[in-house]
């Protein structure tokens, strides 16, 4: 049975001219997971589950409403999806600490994203985990895999296990040593601006929309009570229980990696693909680190669509 406590979610769906249902947006839901308010939100109401996981000091706003509604609708050939993305702890409606006083660990997360598997008691799920995200995603993978179909991820890197591999690019790295004024967040240009100046940052060749990010900036201020509590993540220890070997994995594996990632060049997307048994890998041409851009998504979401069928 589910656990934890939410309200129910219902949502209306029109049709298409085919009779087919549209898949729309649940309303957000927060729910008493593993001793922390989780916030989630559903697109779609029928088919395999996807849960979606974003990478560090992210929301769940940086994956698109319309890249959720698009892979919520499925295709003919393996129907619709139920596709579920949720706010990390420190992130947008879900539990938030003032910045440096977090008291989590990064097994804490790995045990969230469990216990909401467990809530919507629709395992085994298929689980797409993008940069931090793509990590929780490899530990829950030899932690629980009953509770998983299917893993994806998405711009990370095996960690530990995984030899000399390249490190950020040098421009990325010359960033990092730069002091950068704290963003008023009562202004919204100035977080709209400070986005894109992030976006710019780990993107690739691909142009940056900077009207998609705006939206995302917006969408992100309006959610977020605490919005400085997202940097607790770059200072959370790993906590007991993580594994490093993930050639240990027996889960069917897509491993989906920009060209141009900045922080992760593609290394580290081959060598997750070599030691994770029968991994596919996906080189996405143009795209950095990042959630996928638009252009990106009619090769992502069928991608993810024959992974999940």
């Amino acid at each position: 049975m589910p656990r934890g406590r939410s309200r129910a979610l219902t949502v209306a769906s029109p049709t298409d001219d085919t009779g087919a249902v549209e898949p729309t947006a649940s309303p957000v839901s927060v729910v008493t997971l593993n001793g922390a308010p989780l916030a989630f939100q559903s697109f779609g109401t029928s088919g395999p589950v996807i849960i979606l996981v974003a990478g560090a000091s992210s929301s769940m706003d940086w994956w698109d409403d319309a890249f959720c509604l698009l892979l919520a609708a499925g295709d003919p050939a393996s129907g619709p999806r139920r596709v579920i993305r949720y706010d990390l702890r420190d992130t947008g409606q879900s539990e938030t600490v003032p910045r440096g006083q977090a008291r989590y660990t990064g097994s804490d997360l790995v045990d969230d994203l469990g216990a909401l598997v467990e809530h919507l008691d629709a395992g085994p799920v298929h689980l797409v985990g993008l940069s931090m995200g793509g990590g929780l995603a490899q530990q829950l993978a030899l932690r629980r895999p009953e509770l998983l179909a299917t893993i994806t991820l998405m711009s990370t890197t095996p960690g530990s296990t995984a030899g000399e591999l390249p490190p950020p690019t040098p421009e990325l790295s010359a960033s990092f040593g730069i002091e950068v004024p704290e963003t008023d967040w009562a202004d919204a240009e100035a977080v709209g601006q400070a986005f894109i100046d992030v976006e710019r940052q780990f993107s690739g060749t691909i142009r940056v929309d900077e009207e998609r990010i705006r939206r995302i900036a917006a969408q992100v201020r309006r959610r977020t009570d605490s919005p400085r509590s997202s940097e607790n993540h770059w200072a959370i220890a790993d906590g007991d229980g993580m594994r490093a070997d993930i050639t240990a994995i027996r889960l069917p594996t897509l491993v989906v990696h920009g060209s141009h990632d900045p922080l992760f060049p593609l290394p580290h997307g081959e060598r997750l693909a070599q030691l994770i048994p029968g991994a596919r890998l996906v080189v996405v041409p143009g795209m950095g680190h990042q959630n996928p851009p638009p252009p990106t998504w009619p090769l992502i979401v069928a991608a993810l669509l024959e992974h999940t069928a």
